[in-house]
Protein backbone atom coordinates (compact mmCIF):
# COMPACT_ATOMS: atom_id res chain seq x y z
CA UNK A 1 0.00 0.00 0.00
CA UNK A 2 1.46 3.25 -1.07
CA UNK A 3 0.52 7.16 0.46
CA UNK A 4 0.71 9.83 -0.78
CA UNK A 5 3.21 13.21 0.55
CA UNK A 6 -0.47 15.64 -0.32
CA UNK A 7 -2.54 15.80 2.77
CA UNK A 8 -4.45 17.73 5.20
CA UNK A 9 -6.11 17.90 8.58
CA UNK A 10 -7.95 20.07 10.64
CA UNK A 11 -8.96 19.76 14.91
CA UNK A 12 -10.91 21.81 16.50
CA UNK A 13 -11.39 22.30 20.66
CA UNK A 14 -12.42 24.76 23.15
CA UNK A 15 -11.42 25.10 26.78
CA UNK A 16 -12.75 27.63 29.37
CA UNK A 17 -9.79 29.83 28.29
CA UNK A 18 -9.59 29.74 24.51
CA UNK A 19 -11.37 28.36 21.08
CA UNK A 20 -8.34 26.14 19.67
CA UNK A 21 -7.54 25.42 15.71
CA UNK A 22 -4.81 22.64 14.51
CA UNK A 23 -4.04 22.59 11.15
CA UNK A 24 -2.17 20.58 8.80
CA UNK A 25 -1.07 20.57 5.39
CA UNK A 26 1.61 18.39 3.49
CA UNK A 27 3.02 18.22 0.09
CA UNK A 28 5.78 16.14 -1.67
CA UNK A 29 9.45 16.96 -0.68
CA UNK A 30 12.41 14.94 -0.38
CA UNK A 31 12.73 15.16 3.23
CA UNK A 32 11.10 16.38 6.01
CA UNK A 33 10.54 19.69 6.06
CA UNK A 34 8.61 21.13 9.14
CA UNK A 35 7.28 24.77 9.06
CA UNK A 36 5.41 25.71 12.00
CA UNK A 37 3.27 28.77 13.18
CA UNK A 38 2.69 28.79 17.20
CA UNK A 39 0.94 31.23 19.38
CA UNK A 40 3.27 32.73 22.73
CA UNK A 41 1.99 30.21 25.11
CA UNK A 42 2.82 26.80 22.80
CA UNK A 43 6.08 27.54 21.41
CA UNK A 44 7.97 25.48 24.72
CA UNK A 45 6.48 23.06 22.97
CA UNK A 46 7.61 23.53 19.63
CA UNK A 47 10.46 20.59 19.43
CA UNK A 48 7.86 18.39 20.89
CA UNK A 49 5.37 18.88 18.08
CA UNK A 50 8.09 18.79 15.18
CA UNK A 51 9.10 15.00 16.89
CA UNK A 52 5.54 14.11 17.01
CA UNK A 53 4.42 15.33 13.16
CA UNK A 54 7.91 13.49 11.88
CA UNK A 55 6.72 10.50 13.37
CA UNK A 56 3.53 10.54 12.00
CA UNK A 57 3.94 11.65 9.03
CA UNK A 58 7.36 10.48 8.22
CA UNK A 59 8.45 12.47 5.10
CA UNK A 60 7.46 16.07 3.05
CA UNK A 61 6.92 19.22 3.16
CA UNK A 62 4.80 19.73 6.24
CA UNK A 63 2.89 23.08 7.67
CA UNK A 64 1.66 23.22 11.26
CA UNK A 65 -0.48 26.23 12.38
CA UNK A 66 -2.34 25.88 16.11
CA UNK A 67 -4.26 29.13 16.34
CA UNK A 68 -6.73 30.56 19.20
CA UNK A 69 -9.40 32.65 19.61
CA UNK A 70 -9.41 34.36 23.81
CA UNK A 71 -12.64 34.01 25.79
CA UNK A 72 -13.63 36.48 28.08
CA UNK A 73 -11.72 36.24 30.72
CA UNK A 74 -8.62 36.05 28.42
CA UNK A 75 -6.54 38.93 30.43
CA UNK A 76 -6.41 42.39 29.06
CA UNK A 77 -3.20 44.44 28.31
CA UNK A 78 -1.41 46.35 31.47
CA UNK A 79 -0.32 50.04 31.09
CA UNK A 80 3.43 50.09 32.42
CA UNK A 81 2.83 52.94 34.28
CA UNK A 82 6.98 53.82 35.35
CA UNK A 83 7.78 53.17 31.29
CA UNK A 84 4.86 55.69 30.77
CA UNK A 85 6.10 58.27 32.78
CA UNK A 86 9.67 58.15 32.11
CA UNK A 87 9.49 58.10 28.62
CA UNK A 88 6.54 61.21 29.16
CA UNK A 89 9.45 63.26 31.71
CA UNK A 90 12.26 62.76 28.86
CA UNK A 91 10.23 63.98 26.14
CA UNK A 92 9.06 66.90 28.02
CA UNK A 93 12.63 67.79 29.34
CA UNK A 94 13.91 67.60 25.54
CA UNK A 95 10.77 69.55 24.51
CA UNK A 96 11.35 72.56 27.06
CA UNK A 97 15.11 72.33 25.80
CA UNK A 98 14.43 72.77 22.54
CA UNK A 99 11.37 75.69 23.21
CA UNK A 100 9.12 73.22 21.52
CA UNK A 101 5.21 73.48 22.91
CA UNK A 102 3.73 69.59 22.69
CA UNK A 103 2.16 68.30 26.00
CA UNK A 104 -0.85 67.29 24.44
CA UNK A 105 1.09 65.04 21.81
CA UNK A 106 3.82 63.78 24.13
CA UNK A 107 0.95 60.79 25.07
CA UNK A 108 0.38 59.42 22.58
CA UNK A 109 4.04 58.97 21.17
CA UNK A 110 4.45 57.43 24.45
CA UNK A 111 1.94 55.10 24.01
CA UNK A 112 3.65 54.52 20.97
CA UNK A 113 7.07 53.42 22.38
CA UNK A 114 8.26 49.65 23.70
CA UNK A 115 7.52 48.27 26.94
CA UNK A 116 4.25 50.84 27.79
CA UNK A 117 2.34 47.85 27.43
CA UNK A 118 2.76 44.60 29.67
CA UNK A 119 0.68 41.26 29.07
CA UNK A 120 0.64 39.13 32.15
CA UNK A 121 1.08 35.50 30.11
CA UNK A 122 -0.42 32.79 32.03
CA UNK A 123 1.72 29.73 32.02
CA UNK A 124 0.55 26.47 29.94
CA UNK A 125 -0.57 23.76 32.63
CA UNK A 126 -0.21 20.12 31.76
CA UNK A 127 -3.61 19.84 31.76
CA UNK A 128 -3.98 22.16 28.61
CA UNK A 129 -1.33 20.66 26.90
CA UNK A 130 -2.50 17.29 27.01
CA UNK A 131 -5.78 18.49 25.63
CA UNK A 132 -3.80 20.33 22.61
CA UNK A 133 -1.46 17.22 22.42
CA UNK A 134 -4.56 15.14 21.42
CA UNK A 135 -5.78 17.63 18.87
CA UNK A 136 -2.53 17.44 17.50
CA UNK A 137 -2.66 13.71 17.59
CA UNK A 138 -6.36 14.21 16.18
CA UNK A 139 -5.23 16.40 12.78
CA UNK A 140 -2.50 14.21 11.93
CA UNK A 141 -4.13 10.91 11.66
CA UNK A 142 -6.67 13.01 9.85
CA UNK A 143 -3.86 14.40 7.11
CA UNK A 144 -2.21 10.38 7.48
CA UNK A 145 -6.33 9.69 6.60
CA UNK A 146 -6.39 12.02 3.45
CA UNK A 147 -3.15 10.95 2.56
CA UNK A 148 -3.82 6.74 2.79
CA UNK A 149 -6.99 7.94 0.39
CA UNK A 150 -4.68 10.20 -2.18
CA UNK A 151 -2.18 7.04 -2.61
CA UNK A 152 -5.52 4.16 -3.25
CA UNK A 153 -5.93 6.59 -6.24
CA UNK A 154 -2.42 7.28 -7.17
CA UNK A 155 -1.86 3.00 -6.94
CA UNK A 156 -4.78 3.12 -9.66
CA UNK A 157 -3.05 5.12 -11.75
CA UNK A 158 -0.09 3.61 -11.47
CA UNK A 159 -1.47 0.31 -12.25
CA UNK A 160 -3.61 1.70 -15.28
CA UNK A 161 0.22 2.99 -17.05
CA UNK A 162 2.12 -0.39 -15.96
CA UNK A 163 -0.26 -2.20 -17.33
CA UNK A 164 -0.32 -0.10 -20.37
CA UNK A 165 3.84 -0.40 -20.96
CA UNK A 166 3.41 -3.76 -20.74
CA UNK A 167 0.87 -3.83 -23.82
CA UNK A 168 2.97 -1.92 -25.37
CA UNK A 169 5.82 -4.02 -24.62
CA UNK A 170 3.86 -7.09 -25.90
CA UNK A 171 2.58 -5.35 -29.06
CA UNK A 172 6.05 -5.10 -29.93
CA UNK A 173 6.83 -8.38 -30.89
CA UNK A 174 4.05 -8.33 -32.93
CA UNK A 175 5.55 -5.20 -34.82
CA UNK A 176 8.62 -6.56 -34.93
CA UNK A 177 8.07 -9.35 -37.02
CA UNK A 178 10.66 -10.42 -38.81
CA UNK A 179 12.61 -6.72 -38.60
CA UNK A 180 16.60 -8.57 -38.13
CA UNK A 181 15.92 -10.81 -41.44
CA UNK A 182 14.67 -7.74 -43.11
CA UNK A 183 17.59 -5.42 -42.40
CA UNK A 184 19.43 -8.55 -43.39
CA UNK A 185 18.30 -8.56 -47.24
CA UNK A 186 18.74 -4.67 -47.19
CA UNK A 187 22.26 -4.78 -46.22
CA UNK A 188 22.95 -7.33 -48.08
CA UNK A 189 21.30 -5.83 -51.04
CA UNK A 190 23.12 -2.75 -50.14
CA UNK A 191 26.12 -3.86 -50.26
CA UNK A 192 25.76 -5.76 -53.45
CA UNK A 193 24.89 -2.74 -55.50
CA UNK A 194 27.64 -0.04 -54.05
CA UNK A 195 30.55 -2.77 -54.25
CA UNK A 196 29.27 -5.45 -56.22
CA UNK A 197 28.82 -9.07 -55.88
CA UNK A 198 32.21 -10.05 -56.97
CA UNK A 199 34.55 -7.92 -54.25
CA UNK A 200 32.58 -9.00 -51.21
CA UNK A 201 34.09 -11.16 -48.89
CA UNK A 202 31.39 -13.58 -47.95
CA UNK A 203 32.73 -14.66 -44.77
CA UNK A 204 34.28 -11.63 -43.49
CA UNK A 205 30.68 -10.45 -44.38
CA UNK A 206 28.79 -13.01 -42.32
CA UNK A 207 30.96 -12.12 -39.25
CA UNK A 208 29.92 -7.94 -39.47
CA UNK A 209 26.64 -8.84 -40.31
CA UNK A 210 26.07 -10.79 -37.06
CA UNK A 211 28.19 -8.89 -35.44
CA UNK A 212 25.63 -5.80 -36.33
CA UNK A 213 22.57 -7.83 -35.80
CA UNK A 214 23.28 -8.67 -31.93
CA UNK A 215 23.54 -4.97 -31.68
CA UNK A 216 19.92 -4.70 -32.97
CA UNK A 217 18.56 -7.30 -30.99
CA UNK A 218 16.05 -6.33 -28.20
CA UNK A 219 15.12 -9.37 -26.59
CA UNK A 220 17.42 -8.33 -23.40
CA UNK A 221 15.76 -5.16 -23.25
CA UNK A 222 12.43 -6.02 -23.03
CA UNK A 223 12.94 -9.26 -20.38
CA UNK A 224 14.24 -6.60 -18.47
CA UNK A 225 11.74 -4.23 -19.04
CA UNK A 226 9.00 -6.91 -18.48
CA UNK A 227 10.82 -7.65 -14.95
CA UNK A 228 11.25 -3.80 -13.82
CA UNK A 229 7.48 -3.52 -14.63
CA UNK A 230 6.38 -6.29 -12.44
CA UNK A 231 9.19 -5.27 -9.57
CA UNK A 232 7.37 -2.05 -9.48
CA UNK A 233 4.03 -3.64 -8.92
CA UNK A 234 5.52 -5.33 -6.25
CA UNK A 235 6.86 -2.82 -4.89
CA UNK A 236 4.18 -1.16 -4.85
CA UNK A 237 1.85 -3.38 -3.09
CA UNK A 238 4.65 -3.41 -0.13
CA UNK A 239 4.47 -1.94 3.08
CA UNK A 240 6.46 1.25 4.16
CA UNK A 241 8.17 4.45 2.61
CA UNK A 242 8.44 2.63 -1.04
CA UNK A 243 8.05 6.25 -3.00
CA UNK A 244 11.82 6.65 -3.66
CA UNK A 245 12.55 2.78 -4.90
CA UNK A 246 9.36 3.14 -7.00
CA UNK A 247 11.13 6.11 -8.72
CA UNK A 248 14.31 4.52 -9.25
CA UNK A 249 12.45 1.22 -10.50
CA UNK A 250 10.78 3.94 -13.48
CA UNK A 251 14.64 4.92 -13.77
CA UNK A 252 16.00 1.81 -14.94
CA UNK A 253 12.50 1.04 -16.84
CA UNK A 254 13.30 4.15 -18.84
CA UNK A 255 16.32 3.09 -19.49
CA UNK A 256 15.30 -0.10 -21.24
CA UNK A 257 12.57 1.94 -23.03
CA UNK A 258 15.16 4.32 -24.60
CA UNK A 259 17.81 1.46 -25.45
CA UNK A 260 14.81 0.08 -26.99
CA UNK A 261 14.17 3.21 -29.12
CA UNK A 262 17.46 3.76 -30.35
CA UNK A 263 17.86 -0.14 -31.60
CA UNK A 264 14.68 -0.03 -33.09
CA UNK A 265 14.92 1.29 -36.86
CA UNK A 266 11.67 0.75 -37.38
CA UNK A 267 8.70 3.43 -37.41
CA UNK A 268 5.73 1.11 -36.09
CA UNK A 269 8.36 0.13 -33.03
CA UNK A 270 9.31 4.07 -32.68
CA UNK A 271 5.48 4.97 -32.03
CA UNK A 272 5.19 2.29 -29.42
CA UNK A 273 8.17 3.39 -27.87
CA UNK A 274 7.07 7.09 -27.59
CA UNK A 275 3.66 5.91 -25.87
CA UNK A 276 5.58 4.11 -23.71
CA UNK A 277 7.55 7.33 -22.59
CA UNK A 278 4.32 9.07 -22.27
CA UNK A 279 3.13 6.40 -19.78
CA UNK A 280 6.54 6.69 -17.93
CA UNK A 281 5.97 10.54 -17.70
CA UNK A 282 2.37 10.18 -15.76
CA UNK A 283 4.14 7.73 -13.26
CA UNK A 284 7.23 9.28 -12.21
CA UNK A 285 5.38 12.30 -11.91
CA UNK A 286 3.11 10.39 -9.52
CA UNK A 287 6.05 8.56 -7.87
CA UNK A 288 8.13 11.85 -7.15
CA UNK A 289 4.28 12.30 -4.51
CA UNK A 290 4.59 9.10 -2.81
CA UNK A 291 6.14 8.69 0.61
Amino acid sequence: MIRSMTGYGKAMLETPQRKITVEIKSLNSKQADINTKLPWIYKEKELEIRNMVIRRLERGKMDLMISFDAMNDEPAPVINRNNVKNYYNQLREISNELGISSDGELLGIVMRLPETLRTERAELTDEEWKRVSKLIDDALSMTDLYRIEEGRAMEADLSKSVTAIVGYLENLSTVEGDRLSRMREKLTALLNETVGTENVDRNRFEQELIFYLEKMDINEEKVRLKKHCDYFMETVSSNGQNGKMLNFISQEMGREINTIGSKANDASMQKLVVMMKDELERIKELTLNIL
